[in-house]
């Protein structure tokens, strides 16, 4: 079965635990988001919703530039599937 990430295997950089807390943390700054809307603060609402948008991107793809950059890779590779 084809897989729905628009990532290739080799170019993913983020898994595991730091892809959870990246979901978990977009979560929980689109309800901060969400809640500085409702109270009126504007500019917080829109760095909250941002900042979730690229967090839960990041977990979804599986991909982060700023890893890319770095060098970083969080993904654990199976050397047998290579």
């Amino acid at each position: 079965m084809s897989s729905l990430n628009p990532i290739p295997e080799g170019k993913r950089n983020v898994g595991g635990s730091d892809r959870l807390a990246r979901a978990l943390l977009g979560v929980l700054l689109f309800a901060i988001a969400v809640g500085a809307a409702v109270s009126d603060r504007q500019l917080l609402a829109v760095f909250g919703m941002v900042a979730s948008a690229g967090l839960l991107f990041n977990a979804a793809t599986q991909f982060c530039g700023v890893n890319a950059v770095l060098g970083l890779d969080t993904c654990a590779y199976d050397p047998e599937s290579e």
